[in-house]
């Protein structure tokens, strides 16, 4: 981000900063706590998590409203520009994140719901949990400071999510051919790892945006090695 001048647009786009990392560590909680409701039959914490989705919802609109304004206003270039524009992109994916754990929480509700169905297998899903908050702290970081050292990692780290996200897949589908009972808890672990490796796809994508800011250079569908090079170009 450019230093102006003017102190007014700083404040302003210092705001849309603090407005998104506001909306950001909600999405966070949300992914802690909907994992852990699942871990713990935690109906409370499940809905907690759903409620929270209208709060990142209403965030989403007036960050919006807001870049819209300063477009308006301001009609910011260059590296301002960019930066409206990186904000926008990343409370889309911000939103998205808390639908997948909104989703993750009505998974949670289902499987314990009377009991009816047999307790899962939750290994991977903690990995990939754990992994995903990871991602989704780092790229905060890294909006934060549009740094893009931290950018790297957290694409990288996508990579063992993915590869979780697969062993999940193989596992749950081993469990339903051994046991016909463990059908549903294993279809909505499946379930609830999709939404995992989203959220971790959310994740890289806000690290991409933080490069194009910085570097100008979009780096969506480059491999790991040449976005190395490029970042140490």
């Amino acid at each position: 981000m450019a230093t102006h001048s003017f102190s007014k647009f700083d404040t302003e786009l210092e705001s849309l900063r603090s407005r998104v990392l506001e909306m950001g560590g909600i999405v966070e909680e949300q992914i802690v706590n909907s994992v852990q409701a699942l871990k713990d039959a935690d109906a409370k914490l499940a809905n907690k998590v759903i409620q929270a989705d209208n709060q990142v919802n209403e965030l989403e609109k007036l960050i919006d409203e807001e870049c819209l304004l300063v477009l308006v206003k301001r009609t910011p270039v260059a590296s301002d520009l960019r930066f409206v524009s990186m904000v926008q992109k990343t409370i889309t994916d911000l939103e998205r994140v808390g639908d997948e754990s909104t989703k993750i929480a009505r998974a949670a509700l289902r499987i314990y719901e009377d009991d009816k169905m047999s307790k899962p297998s939750l290994g991977e899903i903690k990995s990939m949990s754990k992994l995903v908050a990871s991602m989704l702290h780092e790229a905060l970081d890294a909006f934060a400071r549009l740094d893009t050292e931290i950018s790297l990692d957290v694409i990288k780290t996508d990579e063992s999510v993915d590869e979780t996200y697969q062993a999940c897949m193989r596992h749950q589908l081993t469990f339903m051919l051994e046991d016909p009972r463990k059908i549903s808890s294993a279809m909505e672990v499946i379930y609830i790892a999709k939404a995992l490796e989203r959220i971790g796809d959310h994740a890289r994508n806000i690290t991409e945006y933080v490069v194009y800011t910085v570097k100008g250079t979009d780096i969506r569908h480059t491999a790991v090695k040449d976005i190395k090079k490029e970042l140490n170009n």
